[in-house]
């Protein structure tokens, strides 16, 4: 845990006690704080109260005597319309930050050249998170990673000159904390996301821009105008912009050629890295998270060789592009964290003969979109009810079954697949829907997929995500 001593002695409100905001108002508390904490849930108020913190209705709160409001990142600050909870400190000029906000106060406080690595963007956060905290454990650093994955910030060890903080921020997060000022922040890339929040994409960028912009190293995905746009302007005020990208062979920065990941100055490359024969890091998606840590690694100090190591070892995240079992030449794959048909494509575009698992709770679009990979799938296996608007969109494009069931689609696949004389064969779990009418969640569901390769005769399991 990290003792939040900025502000002992201080009347503290928090508002949100979920995960975060439980281990958010455990460390005020045992910085000295005197916290009040309230949620609109009264189970989970009651939890907390439980714990032996202090809860209350916030409403009822003298704000004159508040030195500031910790809101749960889940909030909304802003868009459509400030949470009532932020209305009330606002009107009596109470600031109001986050856990990331109160983590950054405390680094600088007590050890202000901590190394800390800062992480956003719309996409490949968390896989970017957790490469770079594996390189760095693999090399033999103290690496601490949380925040938006994995534990809360506030929870993990306390900053030190030698204890590497990785910690992935959401834009929510970003609003929250506005001196956060990372030795490397990385900013992936952007899309359209969370617009309910944040009101118009030009605000979402602006958010996302804050905190490569108050970063020592700025290190930015340029495959995106908006991203490539950031980075310009970074540069044009004299900030230390690291570029890169998985399309463009830059003159300054790092990109992808291939399976090398090249670092160029004034025109001239040279590989730096490579991805060669790295299933956990195959596709160009994966390219750009690559690309990412590569430079955040460097500009923390650590070697070309730690990084191909640490790159080589990465086992990759449970329930995206996860490989789980391998069968003869029929790789077995759980890309279930795919719920729409844009977070399907980087695992479709990544294998050339795919017997695909599709279908759940249906999101709003279908798989139209994904008709440029239809190509690669030698046949399809739908489940849940998406089942017979998938069928309707494949038509004769594709060869399909529907299966109905997980397990059914599984059995059925690999069957197939092993018979396919094909160099190689995936079965991949990609699909493309909420889990919700079949699974409590994504997580649930991939670990029933992962499950039921096991069972098949004559799979050799693979990878240390379970």
């Amino acid at each position: 845990m990290i003792p939040v001593r900025s502000l002992a002695g201080k009347r503290v409100a928090l508002f949100g006690l979920g995960g975060s905001g439980l281990a958010t108002a455990r460390a005020l508390a045992a910085g000295g704080a005197q916290v009040v904490c309230f949620d609109d849930n009264p189970d989970s108020v009651a939890k907390a109260a439980a714990e032996g913190l202090q809860v209350g209705d916030l409403r009822g709160l003298d704000w004159g005597g508040v030195a500031a409001l910790v809101l749960s990142p889940g909030v909304p600050l802003t868009h459509p319309r400030p949470h009532w909870s932020v209305d009330l400190p606002r009107a009596a000029g109470v600031e109001v930050i986050g856990d990331i906000e109160l983590f950054a106060r405390e680094r600088r406080a007590d050890a202000p050249d901590a190394p800390l690595i800062a992480i956003t963007g719309t996409n490949g956060k968390s896989t970017t998170t957790a490469l770079i905290a594996h390189i760095l454990a693999a090399a033999g650093r103290d690496a601490q990673m949380g925040g938006n994955i994995g534990r809360a910030v506030l929870s993990l060890d306390p900053p030190a000159r030698n204890r590497f903080h990785v910690v992935e921020c959401s834009s929510y997060q970003i609003d929250l904390a506005p001196s956060l000022d990372a030795t490397a922040g990385i900013l992936l890339n952007l899309t359209p996301d969370h617009i309910d929040r944040h009101g118009t994409m030009q605000h979402y960028a602006e958010v996302k821009e804050r905190l490569v912009a108050a970063s020592r190293t700025a290190i930015i995905g340029v495959d995106d105008a908006f991203c490539a746009a950031i980075a310009e302007r970074l540069a044009h005020a004299g900030r230390d912009v690291v570029r890169i990208s998985n399309r463009l062979a830059l003159p300054d920065g790092l990109y992808a050629d291939g399976d090398s990941l090249v670092m160029a100055e004034h025109g001239r490359g040279r590989p730096v890295a490579s991805l060669a024969g790295i299933g956990a890091l195959r596709g160009r998606h994966n390219a750009q998270n690559a690309l990412a840590a590569v430079a955040a690694c460097l500009a923390v100090g650590l070697s070309e060789a730690e990084i191909q190591a640490g790159l080589a070892s990465f086992p990759g995240l449970a329930h995206r592009m996860e490989r789980v079992g391998q069968k003869g030449r029929v790789l077995f794959v759980n890309d279930s964290k795919a719920t729409n048909a844009d977070a399907a494509a980087p695992a479709l575009s990544s294998f050339a003969r795919i017997y695909w698992i599709a279908g759940g709770l249906p999101k709003e679009g279908g798989i139209a979109s994904l008709a440029g990979h239809f190509p690669r799938i030698a046949k399809a296996y739908l489940i849940g009810e998406a089942a017979p608007a998938f069928a309707a969109t494949l038509g004769e494009a594709v060869a399909y079954e529907i299966s109905g069931t997980l397990e059914a689609a599984v059995e059925h696949a690999a069957g197939d697949a092993a018979a396919d004389p094909a160099e190689e064969s995936v079965v991949l779990l990609s699909p493309a829907c909420a889990s919700f009418d079949q699974f409590r969640n994504f997580e649930v569901r991939g670990d029933a997929f992962r499950a039921a390769v096991h069972q098949l005769d004559g799979v050799t399991p693979i990878g240390g995500t379970q």
